[in-house]
């Protein structure tokens, strides 16, 4: 499919941009029931592949085979389910989480329902008494579809900037 660059004034980026936000929000105030419910389609792809240290020649340097997290409606909603439970041990008390989305690029397709988004994540944790934080950086490539007039996350694949992923879990989402 072609794609086209949207300009920051044209209103499906300023759509997109309102989404993002409105998702950081549901996800940094722990409200992943409604951001599950609201903003992802029910045939979400949810990928964090395995970051390789390769030379240039050898390719994009991370794994079409291997994942942190390789998602779909099914794994996220149990991902959610467990969090509401008493007996989610490795977030509770639950982490505090910030999420800093930056330098939102946005193309249409040739599909006028599909949009793709990419964008530079930052992800500041912190845990019970931590004095340091934990963070974790990279690029999100989202594919965003209008079902019933609102847009949905359909695709997300996150690129780490880390090799080896410092964190006690990877209970968040990106």
């Amino acid at each position: 499919m072609t794609q086209h660059r949207l300009a920051s004034n044209d209103p499906r980026y300023a759509e997109v941009v309102d989404f993002m936000l409105y998702e950081a929000e549901l996800l940094d105030d722990l409200r992943e029931r409604q951001w599950l419910t609201e903003l992802v389609s029910r045939e979400i792809v949810y990928q964090v592949p395995v970051r390789e240290t390769v030379e240039r020649a050898r390719g994009f340097g991370f794994s079409a085979d291997s994942f942190h997290l390789n998602e779909n409606l099914g794994s996220l909603e149990s991902r959610v389910a467990r969090g509401e439970t008493r007996y989610a041990w490795a977030e509770d008390p639950p982490s505090r989480v910030r999420h800093f989305v930056t330098n939102i690029r946005v193309d249409r397709s040739d599909d006028e329902d599909l949009l793709d988004a990419r964008t530079n994540i930052l992800i500041y944790r912190t845990r019970q008494d931590q004095t340091n934080p934990q963070m974790l950086s990279g690029e999100r490539r989202d594919v965003l579809r209008r079902e019933d007039g609102q847009l949905k996350l359909l695709q997300r694949v996150v690129y780490l900037d880390l090799t080896v992923i410092g964190t006690h879990n990877l209970s968040l989402f990106f």
